[in-house]
């Protein structure tokens, strides 16, 4: 979670190290900062994605199936998650093919065979 940081050289390394620890609390993965991604489940990996999208602060986050890999409880979590951060002015972006999540959206925007077929 703190290599995007790292590439931005954003911070000391130990300021980028809490907010890594904040971005995968989170996302409920807080006692996760020094587990090695094979030492994560699918789910958790997901997670630890979209809490590294969040290092640097961006005004803009895009997704594509940030829930494909959760359990419809984390799904809902990391959803309201999402919604929080659009509600605090960043613009958030996402594919999905989970109608669960697709139905809470702002705005939907329905492809078919590469088409935009709804909005």
């Amino acid at each position: 979670a703190m290599l995007p940081m790292d590439f931005a050289k954003r911070g000391s390394p130990e300021e980028r190290r809490g907010s890594a620890k904040r971005n995968l609390e989170l996302v409920g993965l807080g006692d996760k900062l020094d587990n090695l991604p094979s030492e994560l489940s699918g789910g958790e990996q997901q997670r630890v994605a979209i809490a590294r999208s969040l290092a640097n602060d961006p005004k803009l986050i895009i997704g594509d199936e940030p829930t494909g890999n959760l359990d419809s409880k984390t799904e809902d979590r990391m959803f309201q998650l999402l919604k929080e951060l659009a509600d605090q002015g960043k613009t958030v972006i996402y594919v999905t093919h989970s109608q669960n999540l697709a139905a809470k959206a702002n705005r939907r925007v329905r492809m078919l065979d590469g088409v935009i077929a709804e909005d």
